[in-house]
């Protein structure tokens, strides 16, 4: 028997790296960049064999065994569709991808302000050099210096991006659209490059002091205190401001002096950095910037939980708004996103603290010592309230966003996987938490106590180890689960209820007339054609396949026959299925007919008049094929389900010829029509089956009540409103692969244990839960998050630590049983000034987007919004009273860390689920897609990012593809320009009436606005503007994980319209502009504290 944790026979040595095996992986198919390519846009050498990127040699664990190569190494799904870019030759030895350097660091150079934007009013942070021991000498230097340079941060070297057609034909362009339906597609479809490697993300920002806009110039310089509760501003703390992935132009440069009637502070001398809040400090932090010291007069104010009567104030922004509540505020100096393309190196713990995360929307490189990665685990805010008092006061929510198997960055260390051997892992025999860094030994080593319930258990006699005089185990270091926050463990046999689960694939196709008709079947079969050469590999790896329409076709794929069988199901009432045994079959056995059957299909339905489509019947009948296995039943849905089990009828219609009832009832239709879906769902979960659903429809097809399968069994939902046969195939293949190829378990359950004092309160999220403490998953993947609310039962003791973890035990597509478990610790505070300075902007906005969504089917649009906006007010009226030293009335304050609540506030009041018009299907997926969306996908969702592309000769693009974005308001656009728009789903290219016809022949290849059609697939001409205008879709492909549906829109018809509706900072008929909303604000806040 293996000892605990001890090596097993083919062990791989303790640094190998899963992530560097791309190219060896034969069901890994990623276009790697020609080498001499990566040139272009900035890629590094690779990182040398076993170093980190912090320099340093990982311990040698001993007695792990990272595992067998994941099946995928977090490639990213993105750019060229089929057909594009020939994949040049790879030797097998060829890095997979280039790194960061160990010793990178990201700094920011000065140069003089660019003098296209109107600088707002800012002073200067410390020069970059500035160390701990000069602050408090000479004072900084004045305002009127040259700021740091927008865009100007020198980021990483990055890899190779999305690769570049290795030969251009000068006379015709390069498409860069959707699949010609052709077999043997498969090997130049686009293949998705290599992960978030080269993905340039925005980083915080360096440190900078608060814009404070008065209403009138201060007569002396203010003293400038530290903001952070401690670390000077030159030695950073992790806590920096979020910057989210896009944003105004730089916001960070000074006015010439005498530009402006507000004077900005001057910086006075910096005050030790000891900390007068009484908190534990956060150690400095390299690559990460602590939120700027605040100017400005320090006056007496309420008091509450232990507030200092004096000290620094916290770092905040103030605007002055006068008592009319008309607006002084200068629209260029209200806070906005700011983009950064630098990556962060994170250490999650310095010296025996928590480090608090960079922004989920920022680029980073996570070290794990001791708690787990941002990207697995993250909390509304990074130090945990000791009384459900403090928290109700501060008016923020306490809650997880776990994502369990998230993409890691190439660069980081790969997840240790550690073998107990038929013991299992060492468990609380209390509240059974899994053995973790933050379990303290005691008496020699003999026990330890666990850090979540308290209870001191024996260490079993073949885990024992003396202590070293530091109190920790002499093997610790060595030992992956007493040093990492995230460990892998292999699963014993009291772990499994049968043996793991093959990966079983099943495709059910609609070949209605409607379907046949608008080329919906037909991209389909092509998808799944091209996609099954992506299954995983292996004797485990089993597929099926079925068409429907008002009947059910199964068919018979063996070997012996000469050709698949058809077998039609009649009854949809009442369904079966024949012949279990041939319907799914293993991949290997049956892979020619399955092509054979997929070119066919197209074919053999093409004049079928059959307008019924038995939806119910058929997914309630490929259950009954799989429920032996489970498995991922992927369905293809293009009308309105209408015949047999579960069929619906046209609602919306119903809505519309009624318009006060609905109006009054609207939210009723945003809820299942019924019980028979959700009552099937429940059933399939039960069996491990998880339902995908892609929808390729021209119609209504009541995404509410069909939802409701994918969202039970752990599943999606892909919408493509209204399916074009031109634009679409390429989106609908690329969302199907990454869906089939990205990392993924099935059959899991999981489940999130908190150090006493606090609990769960619920789980959100798509999953299906049967005991209140378990989520059941029969598919979980790296893109899904659940929400875990928190609540406290008990009062936590400042100056100790709150522990949090989230155990995942699930079947990988290999068939392995492993617990993947994840561990944070984060300090308890009696300070409610603490709260507001560790607050997670990021996190705390993507768990009130997930909460608004799911209060919209059960409340009136206008209540929601209200809700919203509540929200809002209501954690910036708790700063205002009892955190903010401006007494004045007439300003505005906002914390640091929380600045752009409002401005994201606004952005989800405007966005499509709680915007009042739009269609009801369009609602129901938003709703559906913003339910298991992680944090870093929901920012763009809700305040999309907007680009000029016509004048990108003349922009010099730094080391990043992408252009500065530009705030979401139509005063930015221009008659004579061309911008881009995207959400992380669509891309909007909207033209202006004025734009140069030789603008529109280098872009699309015509010569007026006129020629333009909505939709329309980019081509690649051979022009340095239309070479650019592709890297910068893919890159943004890549970043989103998502191809993006490209569509045109023309200034003042229609689709114009839909651009425009994005302006979230206008104002609108239904909603008001950003500088009206922060007045909005600002009068409740003022209502309320009088």
């Amino acid at each position: 028997m293996a000892t605990p944790g001890g090596p097993r026979p083919g062990n791989f040595p303790p640094n190998y790296n899963p992530n560097a095996l791309a190219n060896n992986m034969q069901n890994l198919q990623i276009n790697q960049p020609n080498q001499q390519q990566s040139g272009n846009l900035g890629g590094s050498a690779p990182r040398p064999p076993n170093t980190t990127p912090f320099g340093q040699q990982p311990p040698p664990f001993t007695g792990i065994r990272p595992g067998p190569p994941p099946p995928f190494t977090g490639i990213r799904p993105g750019p060229p569709p089929p057909g594009v870019f020939p994949r040049g030759p790879v030797p097998p030895n060829a890095p997979a991808q280039t790194t960061l350097p160990p010793n990178m660091v990201s700094t920011r150079p000065t140069g003089p302000p660019s003098v296209s934007q109107p600088p707002p009013i800012v002073s200067r942070p410390p020069p970059p050099g500035v160390l701990p021991s000069q602050i408090g000498g000479p004072a900084a230097p004045s305002v009127s210096g040259p700021g740091p340079r927008p865009g100007s941060v020198s980021s990483s070297p990055r890899t190779a991006g999305p690769p570049s057609p290795t030969h251009m034909s000068a006379s015709g362009p390069v498409s860069n659209g959707p699949p010609i339906f052709a077999p043997g597609m498969a090997q130049s479809g686009p293949q998705f490059p290599p992960s978030m490697g080269g993905m340039p993300r925005p980083s915080v920002r360096p440190p900078q002091q608060p814009h404070v806009l008065l209403s009138r110039p201060s007569s002396q310089p203010p003293q400038v205190r530290p903001g952070f509760a401690g670390p000077p501003t030159g030695a950073s703390s992790a806590m920096g401001q979020p910057a989210p992935p896009f944003s105004a132009p730089a916001q960070n440069m000074p006015p010439p002096p005498g530009s402006s009637p507000f004077s900005a502070p001057v910086p006075g001398t910096l005050q030790s950095s000891s900390s007068p809040y009484g908190m534990q400090t956060w150690p400095p932090q390299a690559q990460q910037v602590a939120p700027p010291p605040i100017p400005g007069p320090m006056q007496q104010q309420p008091r509450m939980f232990g507030m200092p009567p004096g000290g620094p104030p916290l770092p905040n922004q103030s605007m002055a708004l006068n008592q009319t509540g008309q607006s002084k505020i200068d629209p260029n100096q209200i806070p906005r996103l700011t983009p950064s393309s630098a990556v962060i190196l994170h250490e999650t713990r310095q010296g025996n603290q928590a480090n608090p995360p960079p922004p989920a929307t920022s680029d980073y490189i996570v070290k794990d010592n001791g708690n787990c990665s941002p990207r697995y685990m993250r909390c509304t805010m990074n130090q945990i309230p000791c009384t459900v008092d403090l928290l109700s006061t501060s008016a923020m929510q306490l809650a997880l966003l776990v994502q369990p198997l998230a993409l890691p960055h190439p660069s980081e260390e790969p997840i240790h996987v550690v073998d107990f051997g038929e013991s299992g892992p060492v468990r609380c025999s209390r509240c059974k938490g899994y053995i973790n860094p933050f379990m303290k030994f005691i008496d020699q080593g003999r026990r330890f106590i666990c850090n979540l319930c308290g209870f001191t258990d024996e260490t079993p006699r073949d885990y024992h180890c003396n202590l070293g005089p530091d109190g920790r185990r002499r093997d610790a270091d060595e030992r992956p689960e007493l040093c990492r926050g995230t460990v892998e463990f292999v699963a014993t046999k009291e772990y499994m209820v049968r043996d793991p689960m093959p990966a079983v694939f099943f495709f059910l196709i609609d070949v209605s007339m409607n379907a046949i008709q608008t080329g919906a079947t037909a991209a389909a079969c092509s998808a799944i054609n091209q996609v099954i050469a992506d299954l995983p590999e292996g004797p485990r790896t089993m597929v099926g396949i079925a068409t429907f329409d008002s009947t059910i076709h199964f068919y018979n794929l063996k070997r012996a026959l000469q050709q698949p069988l058809m077998l039609v199901v009649p009854d949809v009432q009442d369904v079966y299925t024949p012949l279990e045994s041939d319907v799914v079959v293993p991949l290997a056995e049956c892979r020619q007919h399955l092509e054979l059957l997929l070119e066919s299909i197209p074919t053999m339905f093409q004049s079928n008049r059959i307008a019924d489509s038995a939806f119910g019947a058929a997914v309630k009948a490929a259950f009954l094929a799989m429920k032996s296995t489970g498995g991922k039943l992927l369905v293809f849905q293009s009308v309105l389900p209408s015949a047999g089990l579960g069929s619906l009828s046209a609602r919306e219609a119903e809505g519309r010829s009624n318009i006060s009832a609905g109006e009054k009832e609207a939210h009723k239709l945003l809820q299942p029509a019924d019980k028979a879906l959700k009552t099937m769902a429940i059933e399939f979960a039960e069996y491990q089956v998880c339902v995908d659903l892609f929808i390729t429809t021209q119609t209504y097809v009541d995404i509410a009540s069909l939802s409701v399968i994918p969202r039970i069994t752990g599943g999606q939902v892909y919408y493509y409103y209204p399916f074009s046969a031109l634009s679409d195939p390429a989106k609908l293949y690329n969302d199907l692969r990454w869906n089939v190829i990205r990392p993924q378990g099935f059959e899991a359950v999981m489940r999130v244990r908190c150090s006493q004092g606090i609990q769960v309160q619920e789980y959100s999220g798509n999953f299906c839960r049967r005991i209140p403490t378990d989520v059941d998953l029969p598919a979980i993947d790296c893109d899904k998050t659940i929400m875990v609310s928190l609540k406290h039962d008990d009062k936590l003791q400042e100056g100790t630590e709150c522990a949090f973890q989230c155990a995942l035990l699930y079947t990988t597509v290999h068939g392995q049983r492993r617990i993947r478990v994840s561990t944070l610790s984060l300090p308890c505070t009696n300070m409610l000034s603490n709260l507001f300075r560790s607050a997670d902007l990021d996190t705390q906005f993507a768990c009130i987007t997930k909460q608004v969504a799911s209060e919209i089917p059960s409340a009136p649009l206008a209540q929601v919004r209200d809700q919203a906006t509540s929200i809002c007010v209501n954690i910036l009226y708790s700063y205002r009273k009892f955190c903010a030293t401006v007494s004045s009335s007439g300003q505005l304050i906002l914390p640091e860390a929380l600045k752009l609540l409002p401005l994201y506030t606004l952005a989800l009041m405007k966005s499509t689920g709680l915007r009042s018009e739009g269609r009801i299907d369009d609602r129901s997926f938003w709703i559906n897609h913003v339910s298991p969306l992680p944090t870093p996908l929901i920012i763009p969702l809700v305040y999309p990012r907007m680009i000029a592309i016509h004048d990108l000769d003349e922009k010099e693009l730094d080391d990043s593809t992408i252009p500065s974005p530009i705030p979401l308001s139509s005063e930015h656009i221009t008659d004579e320009g061309i911008y881009l728009l995207e959400n992380g789903e669509d891309c909007l290219i909207c033209v202006g009436n004025s734009v140069q016809s030789s603008s529109l022949q280098q872009l699309f290849g015509i010569s007026s606005v006129e020629e333009i059609s909505s939709q329309f697939t980019l081509q690649q001409y051979d022009n340095p503007l239309s070479k650019k205008l592709n890297a910068i879709v893919n890159e943004i492909r890549r970043q989103r994980c998502s191809y993006l549906r490209l569509k045109f829109c023309k200034k003042g018809d229609p689709s114009g319209m839909t651009f425009f509706s994005h302006m979230v900072e206008d104002k609108t008929q239904s909603g008001l502009s950003y500088v009206e909303y922060l007045v909005h604000i600002h009068r409740q806040i003022q209502s309320k504290m009088a």
